[in-house]
């Protein structure tokens, strides 16, 4: 039988990411294996159910830790013990650390694939983030067969400067059958199992509670639109290591009646459209699932002006993108979609629109065209 190891430096970003991949190599005949280090246990039921084996490998996101060596000799052992057809490399550490490990297997016919999930130089990016990540990317690129990217400035530049095979997809697949639209009943019903009234203004901002994901600006903001929106809930979905941090801010800015963390959630599904609107603050993003969930949802958005939010996010079109630190800023384009029901429907139709290349079905069709499966 064929197999594929798909590797990370974590189990969960597996479970979240990778599901259409599974289904297409299980579609194929192909049998799936994963290599990671099994962090399920602090994500609130998350589970590995699609994939055939799974190794529990210690990579580190940190370079520095003596880990990640220890998961080099361990991959290079789950390597010498099997044949597979691919490896299939996700995330920095995981990517390098898998496509070093990959080398004889390489030479032996195995082809290896890294997907990146958005690298961490881009236009904007620190002089620092240039400097480390790009040389290394650029090495690295030289030790797979194809170079996955996932938005349209990394698939730019790594096709201009990096010496592979670079294929582009609209990112990981979202589920239509799972985010989409609902019925003011539904609406409202799934409100009702969150404690959230017909008559609340719900805003949703998912991502683990960090400094990248910047919470901290939407607080601020929530303390700013409080008089303003009597009714306004935030729902932050997310667990991390900012968690005491941030009830701390919602304690002292006097928001604990408007903000609600809601822990990490793996049924989105059932919250999203029950949201009026959906935020994201963060500095750095890849090509955000978040954004693509509420845009299948039909809901607008309020994001931060980063690489990934500019490729979702059309201001006056399907939302509005603000400076990451400027909470006067998404309080204003918060006010305005509250303010006109008719411009919050066609900001959400429009990106109902712009979300269908990015669907799990869509994408599925992008990941058998580079595994030649079609």
């Amino acid at each position: 039988m064929k197999k594929v190891l798909l590797t990370a430096t974590v189990q969960s970003h597996i479970a979240q990411f990778h599901r259409p991949l599974a289904e297409v190599l299980h579609e194929h005949g192909y049998e799936l294996h994963v290599a990671a280090r099994n962090n399920l246990g602090e994500k609130n039921g998350l589970s590995l159910d699609f994939a055939d084996k799974v190794f529990d490998v210690p990579f580190s996101r940190s370079p520095k830790s003596p880990d990640n060596v220890k998961a080099y000799f361990q991959l290079k052992k789950i390597l010498a013990a099997d044949t597979y057809d691919v490896v299939h490399c996700n995330t920095p550490m995981g990517g390098i650390v898998s496509r070093l490990a990959a080398v004889k297997a390489r030479k032996q016919g195995t082809r290896v694939f890294y997907t990146a999930h958005g690298f961490h130089f881009y236009k904007g990016a620190s002089k620092k983030n240039w400097l480390v990540f790009y040389p290394v990317e650029k090495i690295m690129a030289g030790f797979c067969d194809t170079l996955i990217t996932i938005t349209k400035e990394d698939r730019r530049l790594a096709g201009q400067k990096f010496h592979t095979n670079v294929e582009h997809i609209h990112g990981v697949g979202v589920y239509t059958e799972r985010y989409h639209a609902v019925s003011d009943a539904e609406k409202l019903q799934m409100r009702s199992k969150e404690g959230l009234k017909d008559s609340d203004f719900v805003i949703l901002c998912t991502g683990e509670l960090n400094q990248n994901k910047n919470q901290k600006a939407l607080i601020k903001a929530a303390a700013e639109l409080k008089e303003s929106i009597p009714g306004l809930k935030i729902l932050l979905a997310g667990n991390g290591p900012l968690e005491q941090e941030l009830r701390m801010q919602i304690r002292e800015l006097g928001v604990e009646d408007a903000v609600r963390l809601l822990g990490y959630r793996t049924d989105l599904e059932k919250v999203t459209p029950a949201a009026d609107l959906v935020v994201s603050c963060s500095y750095r993003e890849g090509l955000p699932l978040n954004i693509l969930e509420a845009m299948l949802c039909c809901k607008p958005v309020v994001a931060s002006v980063n690489r990934g939010h500019r490729e979702l996010v059309r201001t006056g079109y399907n939302g509005y993108l603000v400076p990451p630190d400027s909470p006067a800023k998404y309080a204003e384009a918060i006010k305005k979609i509250y303010s006109s029901r008719k411009l919050a429907e066609q900001l959400g139709e429009n990106g109902f629109r712009m979300a269908q290349p990015y669907t799990a079905a869509s994408v599925k069709k992008e990941l058998s065209h580079i595994y030649q499966l079609d």
